[in-house]
C-alpha cells in the first residue's frame, strides 16, 4: 500500500496530514510573486513543510486509507505503522527517503531530520491550472527616435545670455530655491505623519486579528515544536472512565468561553464538556468522548459535515 498517494490527496484538501509515529506533513498558502532576476512569474500556491514531533494520531489520514481500502480502522493503522517504520530506518541508516509529489527526507550530522519539498505540484486548488512562465522585457525606443530625428531637422542653438547689473534675477532664483525646499519638506513632513498614523492603524487590525485567532484556536506553524502532553485539569468536568476517543470542538483562551461553548453544544443535544487545558493554556471543549475508536470516527465524520469542518479526534494512549 502506497500512502504517499493519499497523503498527497489529503493535502489539496487539510493544512496538516500526521502520519502516526513519523510525522506530520503542513502546508501553509504563498501567494503570487515574480523573480525579478529571470523575470518569471509565480501563480499563488501551498508551501510544504515538515514537522517530525508531531506524531500522534489525529485519525485523518487513517480513516481516509481505511474508507478507500475498505477496510478497519485498526488494520490501516497497522498497515501505516509497518511502512512509517522502513521509512525511519532508512533515515536512521542515513539514506534519504524521496516521497513522490510529496518531497525528500533525510538527516544532517546532527541526526535532525531535514525536509526539501517538492515543487512539481501545486496542493492550492484555486491555482489549479495556473503554471509559471517567463516574461520578456519591453524596450521602448520610439520617444529617443523622434528627439533624434527632431534634433537633425532643428538644431538647436544657445547663445551666450547678456545679464544686467542691476538685476534681481539672482535674488529670485535663491528664493524660487527655498520656496521649492520648503514645499518639499512640508509635503515629506505630511506623508510621514500620513504613513505613521497607517501604520498604527494597520498594527491595531493586525492585533485584533491575532486576538480572534487565539481566541478560535486556530494555529498554524511550519517550524519544528516540541508539543508536550495535554494537561488534564483538576476541575474537568470529563469522567474518567473508558472513554478514550475525544471530539474536540476548540480551545479558548477565556474559561467563561469555553463554559459558553459547551452550554450552547449541550443546547444541541450533544453530550459536551471540559477537556482541560492544553499546553498552551487553551481551555478544551469536547463534543463527545466515547470508548470505540470506529463509533467516535463516525460521530467525527457526521459532525464535520453539520456542525464544524474544524472539529477533530483526540485519542489517549
Amino acid at each position: 500500500m502506497a500512502i504517499e498517494h493519499y497523503i498527497s490527496d489529503l493535502l489539496y484538501r487539510y493544512n496538516c496530514v500526521v502520519v502516526p509515529n513519523f510525522g506530520a506533513f503542513l502546508t501553509q498558502k504563498t501567494a503570487a510573486r515574480i523573480n525579478d532576476t529571470t523575470n518569471t512569474f509565480f501563480a499563488p500556491s501551498k508551501s510544504i513543510a515538515f514537522n517530525e514531533q508531531l506524531i500522534t494520531n489525529d485519525g485523518l489520514l487513517v480513516s481516509h486509507i481505511a474508507q478507500l481500502e475498505k477496510i478497519t480502522f485498526e488494520t490501516a493503522l497497522l498497515k501505516i505503522e509497518g511502512i512509517t517504520k522502513k521509512w525511519s530506518q532508512k533515515l536512521n541508516a542515513g539514506e534519504k527517503l524521496n516521497i513522490p509529489r510529496i518531497g525528500m527526507l533525510w538527516t544532517n550530522t546532527e541526526n535532525k531530520v531535514q525536509f526539501q519539498p517538492s515543487t512539481d505540484v501545486n496542493y492550492l486548488t484555486s491555482s489549479f491550472g495556473l503554471s509559471s512562465f517567463n516574461a520578456i522585457p519591453v524596450t521602448r525606443e520610439v520617444l529617443k527616435e523622434e528627439v533624434v530625428a527632431l534634433e537633425e531637422d532643428i538644431p538647436f542653438i544657445i547663445s551666450p545670455e547678456k545679464r544686467e547689473t542691476t538685476s534681481f534675477r539672482p535674488y529670485l532664483k535663491y528664493a524660487a530655491i527655498l520656496l521649492l525646499a520648503l514645499s518639499t519638506g512640508l509635503t515629506a513632513y505630511r506623508f510621514y505623519e500620513k504613513s505613521s498614523i497607517n501604520e498604527q492603524i494597520v498594527r491595531q487590525d493586525a492585533q485584533k486579528e491575532v486576538t480572534k485567532q487565539i481566541q478560535e484556536a486556530t494555529f498554524f506553524n511550519t517550524a519544528p515544536l516540541e508539543l508536550p502532553k495535554v494537561t488534564i485539569d483538576a476541575t474537568a468536568s470529563v469522567a474518567k472512565n473508558s472513554a478514550r476517543h475525544h471530539i474536540v470542538a476548540g480551545a479558548f483562551r477565556i474559561k467563561a468561553n469555553a463554559d459558553r461553548k459547551i452550554a450552547a453544544l449541550q443546547q444541541k443535544g450533544y453530550n459536551a464538556a471540559y477537556y482541560g487545558t492544553n499546553a498552551y493554556g487553551l481551555h478544551m471543549v469536547t463534543y463527545d468522548r466515547h470508548s470505540n475508536a470506529q463509533e467516535a470516527l463516525n460521530a467525527l465524520r457526521e459532525i464535520k459535515k453539520t456542525q464544524s469542518p474544524d472539529a477533530w479526534l483526540l485519542s489517549e494512549k
